[in-house]
């Protein structure tokens, strides 16, 4: 029960905070205003007040902060594990790219060594027919 009122006190706070900067934000142009209408006789005088930057503040509640939490963790997950299949992706497609080249070397290779035996066995049998005619 304690933590239900500590969550609503906080919320309420964060709310009377809010609604107070938001009172101070609109607040300073009108303040802007009732000076340039007392000083109508320089109107090159006026100036555009500074641009603000509009932050929202950092959110108290404990579950939003967890999920903020979450939510970036998850992105980082996620883009981590794209990374890692692309990476994979390049690794496998270079080990097919090496294999097929293996493999093509081994099918010259293999050829190259039938046709030096080939010549070798024709080099050593004598130029005579085969068949003398005899059977057994």
């Amino acid at each position: 029960m304690s933590q239900v009122k500590k969550m609503l006190l906080g919320t309420a706070f964060a709310a009377m905070g809010l609604s107070a900067s938001a009172f101070a934000q609109t607040a300073q142009p009108a303040a802007a205003d009732a000076g340039q209408m007392s000083a109508p006789a320089a109107p090159s005088a006026q100036t555009a007040p500074p641009p603000q930057n509009i932050v929202a503040p950092a959110p108290t509640d404990p579950l939003v902060v967890k999920r903020n939490a979450n939510a970036q963790a998850s992105a980082e997950y996620k883009a981590s594990k794209q990374a890692s299949k692309q990476e994979l992706k390049a690794t496998n497609k270079e080990a097919k790219a090496q294999y097929k080249e293996q493999v093509r070397n081994a099918k010259i290779n293999k050829k190259a060594d039938k046709q030096t035996a080939n010549d070798e066995l024709k080099a050593t049998e004598p130029d005579g027919p085969k068949d003398t005619g005899l059977q057994h």
